[in-house]
């Protein structure tokens, strides 16, 4: 039997609604990650935490990894800017402490917003405590001249309160007092996934993205041409994937991640579509399926995506057929 897995070196996984839920860890989640034999780098756009927090965080829940594969858009974000300015430069840091580490471990001189003097760049990433006047002093420094760099461009946040504010409120809050627009590193942007692969070393079309979220997690990876699962844990189901646009559409589709270390059956046209010989869809109109599981859900998603390609439906079309398959 050949697993999915098998064909890759590597594995980049986000982790809110792939590997935990909170404060939780998923179901099969830690036990699925452990069992791999590639090396796995977890890649968040949460930029207040540092690689260590996280690292430890993972740890907690029993998953054995080392800080230095854990990725955030902090770090990317800092390897980025150490690239276009002297060692040692001053930078204003706009978000939580994460920001501002990882700024020192790139060899970069982290300024808060109270502090006096000019600075070369600005970093934006998301901090419960960022404030009115912390937005306002990276608007001083952007119009003066500094380069704007934002870790990410999400809008909402998820809490166990439910969505607040995300980085990419924040940044549109700066946007609207300046003439420019930053250069974000985080997810959907391929950046990050293209320093993923490189921290083991992995060949980017032979790394294996994981992710919930279609606009981000696998947009992204496939614009740095990755291969992608959408994994069913999280954010988006099987309806959103059906709506998807072709850029975001994944390469596989898995319940959980127990389906890594198991054989993926590849869909096969011959009038209808099949999956593993379980399930047969056909999209002519309406939306027949045959079987049950996730062969007859991957087998859907190939017909419908067919469909939308052809013409014959639209992508809203899509979501409402399998919505009501």
């Amino acid at each position: 039997m050949t697993r999915l897995i098998d064909g890759y070196e590597a594995v980049v996984s986000d982790l809110d609604g792939v590997v935990v839920a909170g404060a939780t860890a998923l179901a099969h989640a830690v036990d699925s990650v452990n069992s791999l034999a590639v090396p796995a780098v977890f890649v968040t756009n949460n930029a207040s935490r540092t690689p260590s927090e996280v690292g430890a965080m993972l740890r907690g829940h029993g998953i054995r990894t080392s800080d230095d594969r854990v990725l955030t858009s902090s770090f990317a974000a800092a390897r980025e800017l150490a690239q276009t300015v002297p060692p040692g430069s001053p930078v204003l840091t706009v978000g939580g402490p994460g920001v501002a580490t990882c700024l020192r471990d790139v060899g970069l001189q982290p300024r808060s917003p109270q502090d006096e003097g000019e600075v070369v760049a600005v970093v934006q990433g998301y901090g419960s405590g960022v404030t009115a006047a912390d937005l306002g002093a990276a608007a001083v420094a952007i119009r003066a001249g500094a380069r704007w760099i934002a870790t990410n461009e999400d809008l909402t946040l998820p809490t166990e309160r439910g969505p607040v504010p995300g980085n990419g409120s924040l940044v549109a809050a700066v946007r609207a007092a300046v003439d420019t627009d930053p250069l974000v590193v985080g997810k959907p942007h391929p950046p990050m996934y293209a320093l993923a692969a490189d921290l083991v070393g992995a060949g980017v079309q032979r790394t294996l993205a994981i992710g919930d979220r279609l606009e981000t997690d696998i947009a992204g990876a496939e614009a740095a041409g990755m291969h992608t699962a959408l994994v069913l844990t999280g954010v988006h189901g099987a309806v959103d994937a059906a709506g998807a646009l072709p850029t975001c559409r994944p390469t596989y589709v898995l319940e959980d991640l127990r389906a890594l270390t198991q054989e993926y059956p590849r869909g096969a046209r011959d009038g209808d579509w099949s999956c593993r010989g379980r399930a047969r869809a056909r999209c002519d109109g309406p939306l027949t399926v045959e079987g049950r599981g996730m062969d007859a859900v991957r087998a859907a998603l190939d017909a419908l995506w067919a469909a939308v390609d052809a013409g014959r439906i639209t992508r809203e079309d899509a979501r409402a057929l399998m919505a009501n398959r």
